[in-house]
């Protein structure tokens, strides 16, 4: 047996190798001299402490998840015991539910995109994906239109590693070694302007060129097999790739036009990230369904959900039609405790008044990185922000012993001694991202971007 807690970085190691597989990751590399992260303490704030009892910023919110950092346990345990003691299991299935998940459905409601009024249950974001998916195709089945069979989603984009929200994601590293997709899916462009023409940095020309080409995709394929379209607001892979104006409206209008159903996904995005509830909403996002998940807790439990559009459940709901569809731990009593929670805090505490109070310090902070040589592009918004890096070749390509000494080597070694949990992506193109809790202050935003910025000067120098 071992306790985490007690023990140190290179016994924790030791141990992993022998018996826990990490996720995207070569666990072949773990063992007792690996330079691997065991967080096992909260500290106060936006800190964790790691099993040598070393203290970090977590920039990255865990992963995008703990919006409110680490200071409301107490609160977050109240709520769960208070639920356990009243009800610890029921499940969602066949004509049952249970009154903590009925409330939170409510709760959502309230804060949704205009028109979306049901929610879906699930136990995170892929599953939230692989339900839209089928929401849609049983939307259209009833609708008597069983053909759409397609999906579009955009290149660079991802949406989950379960094998059907995997075929929503072009990139033939996560795909290739699982055979065919499950959903026959068709790519466009993302919103990313970093290296295109010039004319591309108006937001009409940019707009008009995306949506022409989607429409051009649609046509191709034929519109009456397309059964929907997922974006994300703004795009994380890739670099938290924001939309120009008018597109989000373009998306609305495409898929009323031809009858495809608009799926913002916004596992990320969603709960305060971008400055609002949801992603889309800064945007102007009209969808027909969104995915959440993530923020919907804080990261103190697992959740996700699917939610559904009045138009969409109208159908999906009529007399005899069933969703055969469902998970045995989705709307979980003690998951829905702690959203619920979650969401009082975020309301009384005035979390999402403090990201739209900051984010401009943020983003003239993060935007001062392109004077470095190696910062092609710094995109983001709210509290989530990344910056693409260009190398030693042209083109702004990295060599491989560039890419070796400065992306796997310096710049994450470099972001850890300073303190600073980030993710450094090593991908053909380059990034470092950031997107710390929600309450963060100025001064700690200040530090984040101080190390970032002195630890890019730094690889600068050696390209």
């Amino acid at each position: 047996m071992i306790t985490s807690t007690r023990s140190s970085a290179g016994e924790l190691s030791a141990t992993a190798a022998r018996h826990l597989l990490l996720h995207m990751t070569p666990n072949g590399s773990l063992g007792p001299e690996g330079e691997d992260l065991f967080v096992v303490r909260c500290g106060e704030g936006p800190y964790v402490e790691d099993a040598d009892g070393r203290r970090y910023i977590d920039g990255l919110s865990g992963l995008y998840c703990c919006q409110l950092g680490y200071s409301y346990g107490p609160e977050f345990a109240e709520a769960a015991e208070k639920q356990l003691r009243e009800l610890c299991y029921s499940p969602l299935w066949t004509g049952s539910a249970h009154p903590t998940a009925i409330e939170l459905a409510e709760r959502l409601s309230r804060i949704a995109p205009v028109d979306i009024e049901h929610t879906f249950f699930c136990g995170g974001g892929a599953e939230a994906v692989e339900t839209a998916w089928k929401i849609a195709r049983r939307h259209h089945a009833l609708n008597g239109e069983p053909g759409r069979t397609k999906a579009i989603a955009r290149r660079g984009a991802y949406h989950g590693l379960t094998i059907g929200a995997l075929s929503l994601t072009d990139d033939p590293g996560l795909t290739d070694p699982y055979g065919p997709p499950a959903i026959d899916t068709r790519f466009v462009s993302n919103t990313s302007r970093f290296g295109l023409a010039p004319e591309f940095a108006d937001d009409t020309a940019f707009t008009a060129h995306l949506l022409a080409e989607l429409e051009a995709e649609i046509l191709a394929e034929r519109p009456e097999t397309i059964a929907m379209l997922i974006a994300e607001p703004v795009q994380n892979r890739g670099g938290c790739i924001t939309p120009p104006q008018g597109y989000w409206q373009g998306l609305r209008a495409l898929a009323d036009r031809y009858g495809f159903l608009l799926v913002a996904d916004e596992v990320i995005t969603a709960f305060g990230r971008v400055g609002e509830w949801f992603g889309g909403d800064l945007y102007g996002a009209r969808p027909d369904m969104v995915t959440v998940a993530k923020g919907i807790t804080a990261g103190y439990a697992p959740m996700g959900a699917t939610l559904v559009s009045t138009q969409v459940a109208e159908v999906i709901n009529r007399p005899g039609a069933v969703l055969n569809h469902g998970y045995t731990f989705a709307g979980h009593p003690l998951s829905a405790a702690i959203a619920l929670r979650n969401l009082e805090i975020m309301e009384r505490d005035r979390i999402l008044d403090n990201v739209r109070g900051l984010q401009d310090n943020l983003a003239n902070r993060m935007t001062a990185l392109t004077d470095l040589r190696i910062v092609g592009d710094v995109r983001g918004a709210g509290f989530f922000y990344s910056c693409e890096l260009v190398g030693d070749l042209d083109g702004g390509g990295f060599s491989d012993r560039a890419r070796a000494d400065l992306i796997v080597g310096l710049i994450p070694r470099r972001l850890r001694e300073a303190g600073l949990l980030a993710r450094v992506y090593n991908r053909s193109a380059p990034l470092v991202q950031i997107a710390p809790p929600l309450i963060s202050d100025r001064a700690l935003l200040d530090r984040i971007a101080a190390i970032v910025a002195g630890t890019l000067a730094e690889a600068s120098a050696r390209l």
